[in-house]
């Protein structure tokens, strides 16, 4: 009986986790089409660019199954403490693209 429960959470976890790359994978296409699209645009258009090329590296991580829940939530908490309203806009859009992909990667890990 334990082997059969020990097969189940472990089918689970291996689900769990294709869930959360596939769903890391499937961000990261579309963070590099819009850093693609506001690159190309450029004038205005980088602040969404470096918003969204921040993102880029924390998806592969999670696309690769290297994805760091206590580093992650670690890395959080110090980049909210990080934004504020004295930051130039590059900043700012850095960092809230930095909190942004941590914030919906830990929530979709840990949900």
């Amino acid at each position: 009986m334990i082997k059969l429960k020990n097969i189940l959470t472990e089918e689970k976890d291996s689900k769990q986790e294709k869930d959360f790359e596939e769903f890391a994978d499937t961000r990261m296409s579309g963070a590099e089409k819009i850093a693609d699209n506001a690159k190309e645009k450029g004038g205005l258009a980088l602040l969404t660019w470096h918003h969204f090329k921040v993102k880029l590296p924390y998806y592969k991580k999670a696309t690769e199954g290297k994805f760091d829940i206590e580093a992650a939530k670690k890395e959080f908490e110090e980049t909210y403490k990080k934004i504020s309203l004295s930051m130039t806009p590059i900043e700012f859009q850095r960092e809230v693209g930095r909190l942004e992909v941590l914030g919906e990667l830990l929530i979709k890990e840990t949900a």
